[in-house]
């Protein structure tokens, strides 16, 4: 039912590496809500004189109950399994979120999957953590339930941070995020939002114009408002950030139907084409919209580079 991995693309059987004190939860986006889970957890490690783990859940619930859910994921699996590791999670395990799982009782997650599977010292969760069939087990029931089969459960208290103005949580970034504001969502994050992908090949037609792009697909990422953003990429294995400006959304110009990052790299020549590049969204410029041409739109796209220069320089 589960599974240990290191990072997004390299599985490990569990059977490899168990046990430890885990953060759980769904850790989508690693916020600083997250990260106060995961200080917790560090504590209680410190106190068992075990490793840090984390555990997460594959693929998240919301998309196992909901299949035809809009997409809603702020980091991928990879960036996740990189930020938990960063946050000193020596491993992360993914526990299959599937039928099985979800008809599990309370009693039959904590025996069967955290001591039985997980081998967990202890595992530590927010305040609003939900487990078992109808989500009826609760951070409470957990710890009862660990006094039980022998592991030792905690809950971290709320966080709150004043610079995002209250709770912190995924579906407060998501909102900043529809609502053009990545500045908020990074306040809550701890670091810019970011899209990460493959470069795929497109029409080439910003090379025509003067403006060569990078196109990433949105996949399973929130969509934020579509527009133009200042943001600033990094390809894969190159510790260097470039500058840059992006629209973000279906290029509605040129009559585009994918939704897609499409950005312009200041100051960069090369070839990206196969290459995974994340590019971190960091202020809004203005919001997509349909130019009368390509010459109108060209002469937009420099205005927009000059705005995104002066608003990262």
């Amino acid at each position: 039912m589960s599974e240990a991995f290191e990072t997004g693309d390299q599985h490990h059987s569990l059977h490899e590496g168990t046990g430890g004190v885990a953060a759980m939860g769904n850790f989508d986006g690693v916020h600083a809500g997250h990260r106060a889970v995961i200080a917790t957890a560090s504590e209680l490690a410190s106190r068992l004189s075990a490793p840090l783990v984390a555990a997460v859940f594959k693929p998240h619930p919301r998309r196992y109950f909901r299949p035809d859910t809009a997409p809603f994921r702020l980091m991928s699996d990879a960036q996740r399994a990189r930020a938990l590791k960063e946050a000193g999670c020596a491993r992360v395990y993914a526990i299959a979120f599937g039928p099985d799982l979800a008809a599990m009782s309370p009693e039959d997650f904590a025996r069967d999957v955290v001591a039985g599977e997980l081998k967990l010292d202890g595992v530590v969760t927010g305040p609003d953590f939900r487990f078992g069939k109808g989500r009826a087990g609760t951070a409470d029931d957990l710890k009862a339930l660990g006094g039980r089969h022998g592991f030792t459960a905690a809950t971290a208290p709320e966080f709150t941070a004043e610079a995002a103005g209250g709770k912190v949580s995924s579906t407060a970034i998501r909102e900043a995020l529809i609502a053009g504001d990545p500045v908020r969502a990074a306040s809550m994050l701890g670091r810019p939002w970011a899209v990460e992908g493959m470069v795929a090949r497109g029409d080439q037609r910003g090379r025509t114009l003067g403006f060569p792009t990078a196109n990433v697909s949105l996949g399973e990422y929130q969509r934020p408002k579509f527009g133009v953003y200042a943001v600033r990429a990094q390809i894969e294995g190159e510790k260097r950030l470039i500058a840059g400006v992006a629209n973000i959304g279906r290029r509605p110009t040129v009559d585009g139907t994918d939704e897609r990052v499409e950005a312009h790299l200041f100051d960069f020549e090369g070839d990206l084409y196969g290459r995974t590049l994340e590019v971190r969204v960091e202020r809004f410029i203005r919001e997509e919209r349909r130019f009368d041409g390509l010459d109108a739109l060209t002469a937009q796209i420099a205005k927009d580079s000059e705005v995104a220069r002066a608003l990262l320089a």
